[in-house]
């Protein structure tokens, strides 16, 4: 049976990705091994895989050691799970010129997502919808200062008071101010652009009902056919490829739908939108074999609950 080698970076809790990605592999008589690079080899992902010990992704070595990794276990797919393993795993594929394939835009144009001024830069310049910016005036006070290479969203700062947007803006270029949203809804939308054809294969819109540090534990897919549109074009003005989230939020007191934030990679929530029929694992593998991909449509109305579950290492044992 044919093997096919996958090396989750960041993924450490992304068991039911890699077992659908098994599952995916099994469908076309190819027999899945999953491998994790982590700080920590004592984590979930073991349970269904195999754990090696890493570099931090700040690391001036972390390339000539993911090299290694590659080669010692013979990794045909790097999969990156976390924001700072995306330019790594684009770039390592870069330099060893299509060897190893992985589900991502190329470096620069993925990156840029992380920059939130950047990035809305080029929404605005695509003419996409998104929260007003703010850069001087009189303001309304109703606005958000998100870190500029924040994520999850963590050092957000609510702006009421004036004294509070002077204190933001003497930080310099630290932040992105915009108006705040104070009712909404936000709409996560799980696509795929092949890495290959550029052509967009899956687009899964899906509330987040529950939300645990900064990622859905109680999401559900949805018939919103106006987020399927605003994503499709955040798709073509980015140009990125492979596994790809759009987050948009909408407001509940006019309508409007915005792009709040795209990130160039599996969100993890995705297993909702692939238990609805957004056959993303399958997309990737086809992908990675260079097989012709088929666009996958999800249905709405399925929800999925996350919940703890513990895997147990012995640290008496020296095999662990």
């Amino acid at each position: 049976m044919k093997t096919l080698s996958f090396l989750f970076l960041g993924g450490a809790k992304r068991v039911a990705m890699a077992q659908m990605i098994i599952d995916a592999c099994r469908a076309r008589g190819i027999e899945a091994r999953i491998y994790g690079y982590e700080l920590d080899t004592r984590c979930p992902l073991a349970c269904v895989g195999n754990v090696v010990e890493g570099l931090r992704w700040s690391d001036p070595g972390i390339y000539d050691d993911i090299d290694r990794t590659v080669d010692s276990l013979g990794i045909d797919v790097i999969i990156p799970f976390v924001d700072p393993a995306v330019g790594i795993a684009a770039e390592y594929c870069r330099r060893v010129g299509g060897a190893v394939f992985a589900p991502v835009a190329e470096r620069a144009v993925a990156e840029r997502m992380f920059d939130k001024v950047a990035a809305a830069e080029t929404f605005e310049r695509a003419g996409l919808p998104i929260p007003s910016t703010y850069r001087a005036g009189d303001p309304c006070l109703r606005l958000i200062a998100k870190p500029r290479y924040g994520s999850a969203s963590q050092g957000i700062v609510i702006i009421n008071t004036l004294q509070k947007l002077y204190e933001i803006q003497s930080q310099g270029e630290r932040y992105l101010i915009q108006e705040r949203i104070d009712r909404r809804s936000e709409i996560t939308v799980d696509c795929y652009v092949g890495a290959r054809s550029g052509q967009v294969l899956a687009v899964s819109p899906r509330e987040r009902l529950e939300v645990s540090g900064g990622e859905a534990v109680r999401t559900v897919t949805v018939d919103d056919p106006e987020a399927v549109a605003l994503a499709r074009r955040t798709l073509a003005a980015t140009g990125l490829r492979g596994a790809v989230t759009v987050q948009l939020i909408r407001d509940l007191d006019d309508g409007r739908l915005m792009v709040m934030e795209v990130n160039p990679r599996l969100g993890g929530g995705a297993v909702c939108s692939v238990h609805a029929g957004a056959d993303i694992p399958g997309l990737i593998v086809d992908d990675a074999l260079g097989n012709e991909c088929s666009a996958t449509q999800a249905r709405p109305g399925v929800l999925t609950a996350r919940y703890l579950a513990d895997v147990v290492f012995d640290l008496n044992d020296s095999k662990q």
